[in-house]
């Protein structure tokens, strides 16, 4: 027994909450083996004890089940995390415009518009990243059928590419059936290495699906990244209405203009006799457009090819071009790019 199969053994015990390993995240900082005796140490940048105490745990359980080992001593230690740099604007200017996609409330299908939205502006030539900031419920892997782990290069993160979009999200990095239980401080450090440590390419755009709320997520974005403004995702009826106006204050408030109001589930085309039903009513889009002073960009219909092509991993923009729903978010695009292009 040595010390290179002590550490692939090390490689079955997972960071809680992720799907990558110990060792590919770099944690094992010293591992001998000598006479039957193991000993590993560990660094961590996480204080909280449960964490710890889960991975020494499994490490003694990897490290014991080796033959020949008679004693296994585990430590792990906490290394304080680097002061935090105020960020610099120069470091993005690969990231030519940065577009966040929010919404005051869950269920209006934000995280659709985002990625069709990024579609429709990589059709218009665009070079497009899709950064999926929605760290409680990460939905742009299934969406974009995405679920290869990025690769690490000069110690950034390799962004996935599908459907010609660059892409990264916590759902690469996290075990799917585990939830996310994060406090402001790791949020904050995710979303800043999210655009700070991903090798993004040169991009005309990157696209940004933010959480619902008004909560450290967004704040953080804000406070991050010099964003170029925000798109307002909402459905027509008051309900949705009174979540998008708290959003659209806080992205005053921090000083990012609102470029716009999509409307989605806007309303329902009979595929029998082409009757439009508007199902959650009419209008909002528009009064909480002409409120903030900014352009309606789109109307999205209802349509079941929308919701099809989200579960498959086929969004519509790119499966069904010519519906109307597509042809909607491709209007939202041409109608963003008219407005940012000088």
């Amino acid at each position: 027994m040595n010390a290179d199969q002590a550490r692939n053994a090390l490689k079955q015990v997972k960071y809680p909450g992720y799907s990558r390993d110990i060792v590919s995240f770099g944690m094992v900082k010293d591992l001998r083996v000598e006479n039957g005796r193991c000993v590993a140490a560990i660094e961590l940048t996480s204080a909280d004890p449960k964490v710890a105490e889960e991975i020494r745990r499994g490490a003694e359980r990897a490290l014991r089940a080796l033959p020949g080992i008679a004693t296994v001593e585990v430590s792990v230690g906490v290394k304080a995390a680097a002061p935090v740099a105020a960020p610099s604007s120069a470091r993005l200017d690969h990231l030519r415009r940065r577009i966040a996609v929010a919404s005051g409330k869950g269920g209006v299908g934000k995280s659709t518009v985002a990625v069709n939205l990024a579609l429709a502006l990589a059709k218009l030539g665009g070079r497009v990243g899709l950064l999926d900031c929605d760290i409680y419920g990460p939905s742009v892997p299934l969406m974009m059928r995405a679920a290869a782990a990025p690769e690490v290069r000069d110690e950034k993160l390799v962004p996935v590419e599908s459907l010609g979009i660059q892409l990264m999200s916590i759902g690469f990095l996290m075990d799917p059936d585990s939830p996310v239980i994060w406090r402001g401080p790791l949020i904050a450090q995710a979303v800043r290495q999210f655009i700070f440590d991903v090798a993004w390419g040169p991009l005309d755009w990157l696209v940004v699906d933010l959480p619902p709320g008004t909560g450290d997520a967004q704040l953080s974005l804000c406070q991050t990244v010099p964003l170029t403004g925000a798109v307002m995702v909402t459905t027509p009826q008051e309900v949705a209405l009174l979540d998008v106006r708290k959003a659209s204050a806080m992205f005053q408030k921090v000083n990012v203009p609102i470029l716009g109001v999509i409307e989605n589930m806007s309303y329902f085309l009979s595929p029998s006799d082409g009757q439009r039903y508007d199902l959650f009513g009419s209008g909002g889009g528009q009064r909480e457009a002409d409120r903030l002073g900014v352009p309606l960009l789109a109307q999205v219909p209802i349509e079941m090819a929308v919701r099809e092509g989200g579960d498959a991993g086929r969004p519509v923009v790119h499966a069904a071009p010519d519906s109307a729903a597509a042809r909607a978010f491709l209007d939202a695009a041409k109608a963003l790019e008219k407005r940012l292009t000088p």
